[in-house]
Order: C-alpha cells, then structure tokens, then sequence
C-alpha cells in the first residue's frame, strides 16, 4: 500500500467521494467505490463512504494498493481481462490500433486498479512489442483514463522503436475533437505555453515558466451559445496537455471539473468526465513508411452532449 493525501478542490465541492475522488486520481468510479468500502479513504482524518459528499478544502488520505506485477520473471506478462467497448480498428503484424473507452487507463500504474488497454489486448489474445518498462511494453503513447479515441500500440520491436522515434520528431499527426466552455478569440489559433507538474497540487498539471515546450493548435468547428466545438491538433504530447491549455486560456474542456470546468454545465449536458476525443491519428507505418491514418466518431455520453448543446442553441 502506498498513502495518497490531497485536498479536495472547489470544483469537486459537493460532489459524492467516488465520483471526485475518480477524476482526482484517475481511476474508475467503482475502484473507488471499493477502497472507500475497505476503510481506505479519509476525508480529516475519518473514514469516508462513497456516496458521502466532498467539501472543498477538505484533506483527503487514500491508502492506494501497489500496481500489479508485470508478470513472474520480469518478462513482462500483462494479466489478461477483458476490456468492454475496447474495438480494434485495425491490426497487422507490426501495429494495433484501437478505439480506446472512456474509464480505460493504457497500462498499470500505481493506485490504478480498473481496466487497461495492454490487458485488454492480451485477452484478445494480441501480443504486443516487449520493449519498453514492464508495464507498458509496446505503449508508445498515452491517452488519458477519462479520454476517448484513437491509439496505437506497437506489436513488433521493429515498430515500437520507428513509432517512438515518430512521437519524439512530431511526425505523428494527433487530432482531438473538444468542446471548451465559451468561445476561444481568435477562433483559430495557437497556444504555445510550457507544461508541467502544479506547483501545489500534485495530481494536476499546469502552464509554469520553465516547464517544457506545449504547443497546441485549434480551430473552432462550431459555435453555440455556452461553448464551442473545436479541431485540436497537438505539435506536443505533454500529459493533459489540451485541458491544461484551455483551462489556462479560460475555455477549459466542457465537463473538466479538475481544471475549472462550470460543474453546473457539466450536470446539465450529463457529462461526468471531460469532453475530449482523440479523433484522428496518423504516422507512417513502420513497416513501409507509407502514410496510414486511423479515425474514431465520438462515443454516445459525447454525442449526446454535443446534441444538447446544438438543440439549446
């Protein structure tokens, strides 16, 4: 076990533990839910439930359990599980690509205890590229648990290696669908501001001066009365690169609680995560160089939102 302590932030006031404590820590609602059942969350110093309600300010202790092994020897085994709504988009010797659910983290990681991709793909019985740490062999890039879409995941070491060298040159085009709250002036532009950890709050990231180069572009597709739908194309890939970038531009992503999303508007559209969609990827293939591109449609919690918003419009 591993202690966790947090604050709980403004925006989470109010909300139930396992809902906040999911978006804070990126785990799943129901993994949660099962620590919180083991006496393993405490909100000042007292055992909290699940469905108890956050207080901003609030300190929160959450004792985490330890990733789970690789696999015995260090040769990199992932436990199989299936994985709903995972779909494979496409698959040949050297790549798999995949229409990632929202709740799915890519790989283990610590405190982490709900599904992932890797294990996802072992129960479909796809092996995957050895290289890399154990336990996220053959990953080459990452989307995070509460966001949707498009991904690749190496098969062979020939491509892991290629496709890593792709992501470090930004050969890689990484297309996002998103809807920010309100409407971004100029509608089409560039955020070009360096990323890293909060100086304060360790579970988020933010726009600090000597973090690393993030840079962003977007273009507004349509426009409604409370937020706009916008084409978000990464030059970078820094972790929650996009929703940090608009929440510090003051259009943070449409349901983003942790970074300064309305939670009024978010209960209104039925959103419990972010409004983020990777919609399009495309990279050279590893095997040929040939130009291959790959396109997932937002999911159905996305759609619906997105019509909501059009009808009040």
């Amino acid at each position: 076990m591993s202690l966790r302590t947090l604050p709980v932030p403004d925006g989470l006031d109010g909300m139930r533990l396992d809902a906040g404590l999911a978006r804070m820590l990126g785990m799943s609602r129901s993994a949660v839910a099962d620590l919180a059942a083991d006496g393993a969350v405490r909100v000042d110093g007292s055992t909290a439930g699940k469905s108890d309600r956050l207080v901003a300010g609030a300190w929160l202790e959450v004792d985490l359990p330890e990733p789970a092994e690789a696999g015995a020897g260090g040769g990199g085994i992932v436990t199989a599980e299936a994985v709903e709504g995972l779909v494979v988009l496409h698959e040949d010797e050297e790549i798999v690509v995949v229409d990632k659910p929202v709740g799915v983290a890519v790989h283990p990681s610590p405190g982490w205890t709900g599904p992932t991709v890797v294990a996802g793909l072992a129960a479909l019985g796809i092996r995957i590229a050895t290289s890399g740490a154990a336990e996220r062999q053959g990953v080459v890039h990452r989307l995070d648990a509460g966001t949707t879409g498009v991904m690749v995941v190496a098969k062979s070491e020939r491509a892991y290696s290629v496709l890593k060298q792709a992501f470090r040159e930004r050969t890689v085009a990484k297309v996002y669908l998103a809807v920010v709250q309100g409407h971004p002036d100029p509608s089409e532009g560039t955020i070009d501001a360096p990323i890293d950890r909060h100086p304060r709050q360790d579970w988020k990231f933010a726009v600090v001066t000597d973090g690393r180069p993030s840079v962003t572009h977007y273009r507004t597709l349509e426009a409604f009365r409370a937020a706009s739908l916008l084409e978000v194309e990464l030059e970078t890939g820094r972790t929650h690169q996009i929703r940090v970038h608009f929440s510090a531009v003051r259009h943070p992503c449409v349901g983003d609680i942790t970074y300064g999303a309305d939670p009024v508007l978010a209960r209104t559209l039925g959103l419990t995560r972010q409004w983020l969609h990777a919609h399009r990827l495309g990279f050279h293939h590893p095997a040929d160089g040939r130009w291959v591109e790959f396109v997932s449609e937002p999911p159905g919690d996305l759609a619906q939102a997105l019509d909501t918003l059009r009808a009040a419009s």
